[in-house]
């Protein structure tokens, strides 16, 4: 390999090719000597830089992690490397004193505070801190995807998407949380999720002071305030303000369930609901009321429940005022005013307004008993009634009349019995 210098442009040669760069078909390099790659044609000002580049084609890496074995083409990057392991971070910003294990991640940072965005996309005229950055968005103008799965074949924008992608394949999760130590296959993930113990929330709205722990949220938050709905379904063109949300009704169209059940094999088009199911085998209860001590296996039914103490009640009906704890409970009472029907049995073809008494319903034609009494092993269709037998077990009677002081053990029973008083 030698090296030689003609006008304007250097080039480092090997066995392979030599190219030609004609630097002076920019004007801002008229002035610059450059230093050209043979086989890829790329330019670099320094020859110890190029140097450092042809080591890309070579492959070679001579330099190896003591502890995960990865491999290096430079010492440097070892050394760099190396930090992800100590949590070294030596290189400080004066400003506001966030640190940093790389020298030039340090300098992209500082560009924050001057507010400095030297590229600019010549289609959005978007301008970015970064020059690469600003390469990886111009792939949203070309739809261009370089990086390709060789498992399942399916395209990424950016290299950091797809190594994450192969970890779904390969089931990795390299980074893990120390305190629950739950694991993750993203540094960023396990970032958001550590901030659960910390009830950090660094993102605040600027219009009602609500604060999050990820900006996507914030930014999912905001279209609440501008009613801002981007991203439409090319099916039946429903808009949504977050990109998930109309990833997930996708799914309705397409019947995709990605996420299943290990113990019972059930499918799920939304992987918290999945999550939410498992706790209906591990009977795990993670949400409790501070105030009743009761516990839920989720933190919207948690949330729902708290209602009853604050006797709060934010929907409202439009045409007769009624208030609702559940927005669900709206919906099921407006139809007592449209007198719509929607849930049908396939049996007999009695129609329902709600789908609860649909699936109760049906249990008239199977017979399906599915609550059963632990003391005397009677069985039956609903859970109240169930719970209203089990008190002929204990003897309760939680509904007494305000007249006559009479104790019943069913509400009906009560309704009943005041009759006795209202005809008096």
């Amino acid at each position: 390999m030698e090296t030689y210098i003609k006008t304007n442009e250097t080039h480092l040669i090997c066995d392979l090719s030599i190219k030609t760069v004609d630097t002076n078909k920019n004007e801002n390099d008229k002035n610059e000597n450059y230093f050209a790659c043979d086989i890829c044609g790329q330019k670099f000002l320094q020859e110890t830089i190029l140097k450092i580049h042809f080591d890309n084609h070579t492959k070679e890496k001579p330099y190896s992690c003591l502890v995960c074995n990865k491999q290096f083409s430079r010492e440097g990057d070892l050394t760099v490397h190396f930090r992800t392991h100590t949590n070294e971070k030596p290189y400080s910003c004066d400003v506001c004193h966030k640190d940093f294990s790389r020298k030039g991640n340090l300098k992209v940072h500082k560009r924050i505070h001057k507010n400095e965005k030297a590229y600019s996309c010549d289609v959005c005229h978007k301008d970015f801190s970064q020059k690469s950055n600003l390469n990886v968005h111009y792939r949203i103008h070309t739809n261009e995807k370089p990086y390709y799965c060789d498992v399942c074949h399916k395209d990424f924008s950016l290299k950091v998407n797809l190594n994450v992608h192969l970890q779904t394949h390969t089931k990795e999760k390299p980074f893990s949380c120390d305190l629950c130590h739950k694991d993750f296959s993203r540094k960023g993930d396990l970032k958001v999720h550590y901030r659960i113990h910390t009830t950090e929330k660094p993102y605040s709205c600027d219009v009602c002071n609500k604060d999050f722990s990820q900006k996507s949220n914030l930014n999912g938050h905001l279209r609440t305030h501008t009613k801002e709905k981007p991203f439409s379904c090319d099916v039946c063109h429903n808009n949504f303000s977050r990109k998930d949300e109309l990833k997930v009704h996708s799914r309705i169209h397409t019947k995709e369930k990605p996420y299943s059940c290990d113990v019972c094999y059930k499918d799920f088009s939304v992987k918290s609901n999945l999550n939410v199911h498992l706790r209906t085998h591990t009977k795990e209860k993670p949400f409790s009321c501070d105030l009743c001590h009761k516990d839920f296996s989720r933190k919207g039914e948690l949330k729902v429940h708290h209602r009853i103490h604050t006797n709060e009640k934010p929907y409202s009906c439009d045409v007769c005022n009624k208030d609702f704890s559940q927005k669900n409970n709206l919906i099921v009472h407006l139809r007592t005013h449209t007198n719509e029907k929607p849930f049908s049995c396939d049996v007999c073809h009695n129609n329902f307004s709600r789908k609860d008494e649909l699936k109760v319903h049906y249990r008239i034609h199977t017979n399906e008993k599915p609550y059963s009494c632990d003391v005397c092993l009677k069985v039956f269709s609903l859970k109240g009634n169930l719970n209203v037998h089990l008190r002929t077990h204990t003897n309760e009677k939680p509904f007494s009349c305000d007249v006559c002081g009479k104790n019943y053990c069913q509400k009906r029973s009560l309704k009943k019995h005041n009759r006795i008083h209202t005809i008096k």
